[in-house]
């Protein structure tokens, strides 16, 4: 009989769960207010949710700069700090844990929403994109290169954020380190072109991530932080796999190690990269082997897989995007083995309660 691993509670460091089951980041676009803050409804859509072991937002903007999409809550203003309030005691009347993950998407941005004027980003490098802004999907364009005064600003955007999320009363922050957004942006040799302290060799690409760390470090717990990265990400977001790649990613990972934070979120490859030789083919398994703290992979698991996962040790907690879209309850539908909703892909980024808050649960009458 099978295992069922995924329902057991997890605690280390600090970091104590009812189940081994996470809520991946997903941007839901419901923002759409002045201020870019979160609202009753971006509560109620997380508290629906509230039986995974651990949320973690959609990514919220760390400051104006970092805007990349239209109708996304931030956190940089005081506004945005009371939104979240709404969201955080929501999840904590259900007995859940919620961190919220810090954004900022350099390149994948578009002047429209930054008054006209170019997004920053490491490098001049456009990654070719459609983003979505207030009259629909445009063309990314090059973006600004950033200064030293440009970088530093960013760092401590990113702790004055993580200082605002705990003070929303969230259990902790995630970095977005992944998916081809500002940092991964850093990381990479086709989208950093720098010359200096940040550019050229792998230590320098990955300075600006153990930059915002060592910040952080100075005002917060770190067993309250965690960091997002997605080593196999290849010809998506401007992001290729090169020579360097393996290397790179295994310099960040050891690193992390001195930290003590609360996990690291870690993504499967989304595309098959089985025939670049300095891709990482297993990402959970790879890294298994280097870090030695709490690693949430992720990465269009089932039940079955994830369990599977779990219990070759390879991981310690599993999210779940999409799944928990449609399904609020995915937690009791994955106990009771019951058929999952599938969810409406047309009002993924729409406002209102359409396709967020109105997907039916097993027992409607609770």
């Amino acid at each position: 009989m099978e295992t069922a691993i995924i329902f057991e509670p997890y605690s280390q460091k600090g970091l104590t769960l009812k189940n081994r089951i996470v809520m991946a980041p997903m941007t839901r676009s419901r923002s759409a207010n002045p201020g870019n803050v979160a609202t009753e409804l971006t509560a109620l859509y997380y508290k629906q949710r509230a039986s995974a072991g651990l949320i973690i937002t959609e990514g919220t903007f760390i400051s104006k700069e970092a805007v990349g999409v239209v109708n996304v809550p931030g956190i940089y203003s005081q506004d945005q700090i009371n939104g979240w309030k709404l969201t955080t005691e929501a999840v904590h009347g259900e007995g859940g844990k919620i961190f919220a993950q810090l954004w900022h998407t350099g390149a994948y941005s578009h002047p429209d929403l930054h008054d006209g004027k170019k997004p920053l980003a490491p490098s001049g490098f456009n990654p070719e994109q459609q983003v979505y802004t207030a009259k629909g999907f445009k063309p990314s364009e090059a973006p600004q290169p950033m200064t030293i005064k440009d970088i530093k600003r960013t760092v401590a955007d990113f702790k004055q954020a993580a200082l605002n999320a705990f003070e929303a009363g969230f259990d902790g922050v995630e970095l977005h380190g992944a998916n081809g957004y500002l940092l991964q942006q850093f990381f990479s040799k086709n989208s950093n072109h720098r010359e200096d302290e940040y550019g050229g060799s792998v230590e320098n690409r990955a300075r600006i991530l153990f930059d915002i760390l060592d910040e952080l470090k100075e005002v917060v717990d770190m067993k309250r932080v965690a960091v997002r990265l997605n080593p196999s990400l290849n010809g998506i977001m401007g992001v290729l796999v090169d020579d360097e790649t393996k290397v790179l990613y295994n310099y960040i990972v050891n690193r992390l190690n001195e930290y003590g934070l609360a996990y690291i979120h870690l993504i499967e490859p989304f595309t098959d990269v089985s025939a670049i030789p300095d891709a990482i083919q297993k990402v959970a398994k790879h890294f298994r082997e280097i870090y030695k703290g709490t690693i949430i992979i992720n990465r269009a698991f089932t039940k079955k897989t994830a369990n599977q996962v779990l219990n070759d040790g390879d991981a310690n907690l599993v999210s779940f995007g999409v799944p928990f879209i449609a399904n609020p309850d995915l937690v009791e539908r994955f106990k009771t083995d019951a058929a999952l909703n599938q969810p409406d892909q047309t009002t993924f980024y729409t406002p209102g309660e359409k396709g967020y808050t109105d997907y039916p649960v097993l027992n409607d009458n609770k």
